[in-house]
């Protein structure tokens, strides 16, 4: 993973999402393994790894922020700055939601996070979609890309994983994004009363549309894998 995170106040403002952090709350808790080891692959402030803790899973936080990791350990996670800590086939289950994009060399971090995973392990990533949404925003926080679903497919094949389903996820948030890219602050800062107000009335709705939507658009992108 590149260096530390630059964005920390964004993070901070997206903790206030609370039903678009359930949902991906919902989404790892369903693909994981609870039977084995977890990691979080970009863990940030521990936002995540706290809600899977709390819910009774052991979950190892991978944060190349040393400030950032020094907070994680101060609340009680095995933290470690790179996956080049963990023994091979140590993990029953790894998820990365909204850090693959900061990586330059994707294509090496998804060949770590194969390694550190047992045959047969889990691997769900949750990434932002579309480079046509390319925005302030993501030049602020590090952000190299955007995914297509066949992009990040052919890229987890190559690593040796089986890729078990991938959709586009937040339907609504492309349309809300091109606005934002149009009219949004250029500094790339987000505020948390219009996060606020997109997570509480148009991402609900957003998920029912994505039953129907889910194969063609989305501001993000979900994919569930196995190693083989």
């Amino acid at each position: 993973m590149d260096g530390g995170y630059s964005a920390v106040d964004n993070l901070e403002v997206m903790e206030e999402a609370r039903n678009y952090n359930r949902f991906l709350i919902d989404e790892v808790l369903r693909h994981a393994d609870p039977s084995g080891p977890i990691a979080d692959f970009g863990a940030g402030t521990g936002t995540f790894a706290r809600h899977l803790r709390d819910r009774g899973l052991t979950v190892t936080c991978i944060e190349p922020d040393r400030s950032l990791g020094a907070l994680l350990e101060d609340d009680g996670f095995r933290w470690h700055p790179s996956l080049d800590d963990l023994a091979p086939a140590s993990m029953g289950t790894v998820y990365s939601l909204n850090v693959l994009e900061h990586i330059l060399d994707d294509t090496a971090s998804l060949r770590d996070m194969h390694r550190v995973l047992a045959p047969g392990g889990r691997l769900y990533l949750y990434v932002p979609a579309f480079n046509v949404l390319y925005s302030s925003m993501d030049a602020k926080v590090g952000h190299h890309r955007r995914y297509r679903l066949e992009e990040l497919v052919g890229k987890l094949t190559a690593a040796g994983f089986a890729v078990d389903r991938a959709r586009y996820v937040d339907s609504l948030g492309f349309p809300a994004t091109l606005l934002y890219k149009a009219v949004g602050n250029r500094k790339g800062d987000i505020d948390t009363r219009s996060v606020t107000l997109y997570d509480r009335i148009a991402f609900p709705l957003s998920r029912l549309l994505d039953r129907a939507v889910d194969r063609w658009v989305g501001k993000n992108l979900a994919v569930f894998a196995r190693r083989i």
